[in-house]
This record gives C-alpha cells, sequence and structure tokens, in this order.
C-alpha cells in the first residue's frame, strides 16, 4: 500500500513524545514492503525548539538511527494535496495538524476518494482544549485512531467522527530492548519532560522526595524545566541531563537499576486507562519501574508484576528501597514487564490493528461496522 501521514514531526522527538510511536510504526511498515511517505510542516514548533537547543549533529544522529526514515517538509500555503495524495491507499493525519489543513484534506477525500482517511489523536487536549478538537473538520474522515478508550468514547459521545477506535501507543521493539552488556553506573533514572507544572508536585512526591530519602545516584532527563525546577533536582543531589533522543533511551535504562512513572495530571484526572508511551518503552528495555498513581481501566498491564504502584511518595520509597536491594525481585518484575509488552504492546502489534482497521472499512459501508 501506499501510506501519507501528516504529523507533527518525525525527525524532532523534542517534548514531542509522538515522534517515538511515530517511527516505530514507520519503521514497521516499511518493514511490510509498505511504501511511507510521512509530512511535516516546515518550521514546527518541535524540530525548532531541538535545533535551538541542540546543534545539526541531532540531525546527523537521527539519521543515523533510523536510516530508513524521511520527512517531507511542506509549506501550508503551497502544499499541493492532489500531488501529495495521488495514488494513496491509506492517510493519516494527526491531531497537531492546523485545522485549516485538517479540513482541506478532508474536502481532498470527499471530491477524489480512492484511499481511507483517518484522523489520530494522542493527547489530553478531548478534556484540557474541547473547543480546539471540537474545530476540526472530521466530516470527510473516515474515521478517529484514539490512544485510549477513554478518548474513542468522547469522540462517539460529542458526535464528531462518525466512527472511532482505540488505537494505543507502544513500544518500538527495534529500538527499545535490554542491553545487558551495559555496566550500571546509578539507581534511579527519569525521563520526561516538565509538562507546563502538569505534574510539579507529583514530581516532587514521587520522584525528588524518595530519592532524596533514599540517597540515590537519580539522573533526570527531559526539557522545559524551569529555574525552579532545576534548583529543587540540584538541591537534592539529582543529576540533570537535559534533552535526551529517544533512541539513547535504552542505553540510558541500562545503566540505572530502577526507573518511575508520573503521569501527567489530566491523564490521570480525567483521562483514565492511558499510559505515556515511556512506560512501554521502560518495560521492553526490561528495567523495574515505579508508578506514581494511574488507573489502567483497560487492563492494558498487571500491577504489582509489570510495574509497581506507590499510592504515595512513602510508598515510591518503600517500593524503590526493595527492589535496589532485592535483585531477584527487581529481575522477576523487569521480565514480566518486559513479556506484557512483547505479548501486546510492540508497534508491530499496533501496524496489526491499524491494518486490521483499513481492512474493516474497505469490506463493508461505514453505517454497517462496529468500533
Amino acid at each position: 500500500m501506499r501510506i501519507v501521514m501528516f504529523y507533527h514531526s518525525l525527525l524532532s522527538d523534542w517534548n514531542h513524545g509522538n515522534a517515538h510511536f511515530l517511527r516505530g510504526v514507520v519503521g514497521e511498515l516499511q518493514a511490510r514492503g509498505h511504501d511511507v511517505a510521512v509530512y511535516e510542516p516546515a518550521g514546527g514548533w518541535s524540530l525548532s525548539n531541538l535545533l535551538k537547543d541542540q546543534s545539526e549533529q541531532v540531525i546527523v544522529d537521527f539519521k543515523r538511527a533510523y536510516p530508513t526514515l524521511e520527512s517531507w517538509f511542506y509549506d501550508p500555503a503551497r502544499l499541493d494535496l492532489e500531488r501529495v495524495l495521488d495514488g494513496a491507499d491509506l492517510v493519516l493525519v494527526h491531531e497537531w495538524n492546523d485545522h485549516d489543513l485538517v479540513a482541506r484534506i478532508g474536502r481532498h477525500h470527499a471530491l477524489h476518494g480512492g484511499y481511507t482517511l483517518l484522523f489520530h489523536d494522542t493527547h489530553h487536549r478531548v478534556v484540557s482544549d474541547r473547543d480546539g478538537i471540537a474545530r476540526y473538520d472530521l466530516t470527510h474522515y473516515d474515521g478517529v485512531l484514539a490512544f485510549g478508550e477513554v478518548i474513542r468514547d468522547i469522540y462517539e459521545r460529542a458526535g464528531w467522527s462518525r466512527c472511532a477506535w482505540t488505537w494505543h501507543e507502544a513500544a518500538d521493539v527495534r529500538v527499545f530492548k535490554p542491553l545487558p552488556e551495559v555496566d550500571k553506573s546509578g539507581d534511579l533514572v527519569w525521563i520526561g519532560n516538565w509538562g507546563d507544572d502538569e505534574r510539579a508536585q507529583e514530581l516532587r512526591t514521587f520522584l525528588i522526595g524518595p530519592a532524596t530519602a533514599l540517597g540515590l545516584r537519580t539522573l533526570v532527563h527531559g526539557v522545559r524545566y524551569p529555574d525552579l525546577a532545576l534548583k529543587a533536582l540540584a538541591e537534592a543531589g539529582i543529576e540533570y541531563g537535559g534533552w535526551l533522543a529517544n533512541f539513547r533511551a535504552p542505553d540510558v535504562f541500562a545503566r540505572h537499576r530502577v526507573t518511575v512513572h508520573v503521569p501527567r495530571r489530566p491523564y490521570v484526572e480525567k483521562l483514565p486507562g492511558i499510559p505515556t508511551i515511556r512506560v512501554f518503552e521502560a518495560l521492553a528495555c526490561g528495567i523495574p519501574l515505579v508508578s506514581a498513581p494511574w488507573r489502567d481501566d483497560e487492563g492494558l498491564f498487571s500491577a504489582g508484576r509489570d510495574y509497581l504502584l506507590a499510592r504515595g511518595g512513602e510508598q515510591m520509597r518503600q517500593h524503590l528501597h526493595d527492589l535496589l536491594n532485592d535483585p531477584a525481585m527487581a529481575a522477576e518484575l523487569a521480565a514480566h514487564g518486559r513479556r506484557t509488552i512483547l505479548e501486546r504492546h510492540t508497534c508491530a502489534h499496533r501496524v496489526d490493528e491499524l491494518l486490521g482497521i483499513y481492512s474493516a472499512i474497505n469490506r463493508a459501508p461505514l453505517k454497517e461496522m462496529s468500533a
């Protein structure tokens, strides 16, 4: 098939976790012989910030890590959809695209047909910016791919789309895997962005506090940390490593003995059942994980077997202490978590699901389909 994808960025993962999943899905589709073209806007926010933060070497490193992946940059004012969509079988449009582009592609689909058109939502804006999402014109789209059942349900109840399917993110296990040959140099690592104060207090409770209390050699990677946050890390003796390319995360995980998951508040309070992609990636790398509270309403994992759940700061401290002092327990938890990823949550699984949705759409009229 010829698959065309319009996303915020394939090249940059600076404060843009969806790039991780996009890279894994595109690589898997290519491995199966599909022709995939990814379009991202020239001067996009994530890539612009990455190049301000880093040197051009990051692009060289990306191409070395992902030699088959390539982005096509476009100017929205000059984008020729007739040419870009010629011969397409499947078109995916990410929710971080401009409203005008989303509508233009929908109108093209209505006029020309010939391909399946899906909108892909991977953010909490359905609850944090509901009006912004509602302004997307999905009239001529065949459906929505939502990265959690709760988001899918919102689209269906609001009548924003004729059909919606749950399509969770997953780990690219070609990249995210254990590296047992790497020596341990630290105890605890957390990879994540500050997140507009969406988890500021949670990071103090579930990361900074326990790490300080246990005297752990701790490393934090991520971007958009304000001075107050950097000061708190420094005062706690926690090393701040700044931005980390996602394909380097397996090496960082391998150098540490345990990691934590601290979800953003909108997912905890309003969108239960949706973990960050970092959970999938950490478990795929075989590192023991302890999570701050979140509700796994969809049963993606098994708390206590794939990861440990901490209800508060003291329980987080106890779980970290236990894992760091019981190698057998840590190994069992890590092995079970990785096994769950390999059995259920790889990009290959998600490509199977995507192609199944494509087949269902093209096998029956939309009104006869069940999401």
